[in-house]
């Protein structure tokens, strides 16, 4: 019976530390996320990491991004696909030249360096997701830039993993990398296919049938569907999810779904995502890394935001919101962790780097909140200012 006990725990201390999070004025993920930290091997060890939080956590990430898909303005999304692809890109370029310069600079091989430089290019948008959300900004055209450009983020880091494993010679040199390419473009098609055709007609189908909650059960099975199908052709479950959250918007059953599901999502699955990722820090043997870490993880940071950024300012945003979207670029998250993991076992990640990674990888994680919470704060302001000046009597 302890993963009863870790459960309560995770669910007490999350809601605690969200609430004391948003009294001292930041977003509610980042007690969350510290709470991972704190109630994990890292400092008391009171919840184990275990895999029934691994599948417990895989479901949470899932329901939040199919929430998010819910919330998106898809008009908002189509509007901005340029400067997406553009902030994707400029957050795929700076960060691998940052991370293959320090790993170069740290006297890594090579082969190693140019994973090292890979790494640095994931994104998981999900942290940035339940902060927009926090602070009503999810539907905001910078919020649809930064889903976009996750998703963009995403597909391209995949492909030059696929790529990178393929040419370095780990195992996977028989791989087409016309193919890998092909199954990533036939994914998109049949997915936006199944949510044009498929989804409206699934959700009419189970609507009547004689037993409760078939509306919210209809959207579940979406979206899992949904992930299986991305994760099969090599793309992220999440992103699966996220489309999923997309096609039932455009239905009739959007509000239902969303009202319904919202509580069994951040009632029992979201906090232990967020716990989940804390759980994965570990300071045994890093003392010696210290210096390491503090450089692997400001570049990493400042890569990311200065990358995507400039992607958002060269498609038509002003500073004060691209530096918004870069910040909401720079968490790595689970995305990342998987990377590393995909690294460490083919060989291209050295094992003596692998704590340090994970510990720069929270680091990202745990300064996208505030720094959301900053810029979007100072984009607000700036707004309100303007409004003021065009109409006097708004402050009055």
């Amino acid at each position: 019976m302890e993963f009863i006990l870790s459960l309560a725990l995770i669910l007490i201390f999350t809601k605690l530390a969200g609430h004391i999070s948003v009294r001292l004025g930041q977003p509610s993920v980042l007690g969350k996320l510290i709470v991972g930290v704190i109630l994990g091997p890292a400092l008391l060890n009171w919840v184990p990491k275990s895999d029934f939080i691994h599948y417990m956590a895989e479901i949470g990430v899932l329901l939040l991004m199919f929430i998010a898909g819910l919330e998106t303005d898809l008009d908002q999304l189509k509007k901005n696909w340029k400067s997406a692809f553009a902030v994707a890109v400029g957050g795929v370029i700076l960060p691998f030249i940052g991370g293959y310069g320090a790993a170069v600079g740290f006297g890594m091989s090579q082969t190693h360096a140019l994973f090292f430089g890979l790494l640095f290019c994931a994104t998981s948008v999900s942290i940035s997701v339940q902060t927009l959300k926090d602070m009503n900004q999810l539907s905001s055209r910078e919020g649809t830039t930064i889903l976009g450009a996750a998703v963009v983020d995403d597909v391209l880091v995949v492909v030059l993993l696929a790529v990178m494993m393929s040419l370095l010679g780990t195992g996977a040199g028989d791989i087409s990398i016309g193919l890998l390419i092909g199954k990533k473009l036939l994914f998109f098609v049949m997915i936006i296919a199944a949510g044009w055709f498929l989804v409206p007609r699934i959700m009419k189908w189970m609507e009547p049938l004689k037993v409760t909650e078939t509306v919210i059960t209809a959207g579940l099975i979406i979206c899992f569907g949904f992930s299986y199908f991305a994760e099969w052709m090599g793309v992220a479950g999440i992103i699966g999810a996220f489309a999923a959250g997309i096609a039932i918007s455009q239905t009739s059953f959007k509000h239902e779904v969303e009202t319904k599901l919202e509580p069994i999502a951040y009632g029992i699955f979201v906090p232990v995502f967020f716990v989940s990722i804390g759980l994965n820090v570990q300071f045994d043997g890093v003392g010696s890394q210290i210096g390491f870490i503090v450089v692997i993880s400001l570049i990493a940071i400042v890569t990311k935001l200065l990358g995507g950024g400039a992607g958002a300012l060269l498609t038509g945003f002003d500073r004060k919101s691209s530096l918004a979207i870069g910040s909401g670029m720079i968490s790595r998250g689970e995305v990342a962790l998987i990377i590393a993991s995909t690294g460490l076992a083919s060989g291209l990640l050295d094992s003596k780097y692998f704590t340090s990674v994970v510990i720069m990888v929270i680091i990202t994680t745990l300064v996208t909140p505030p720094l959301l919470k900053i810029t979007f704060s100072r984009k607000k302001g700036e707004r309100q200012i303007e409004q003021e000046i065009q109409d006097p009597n708004i402050s009055g």
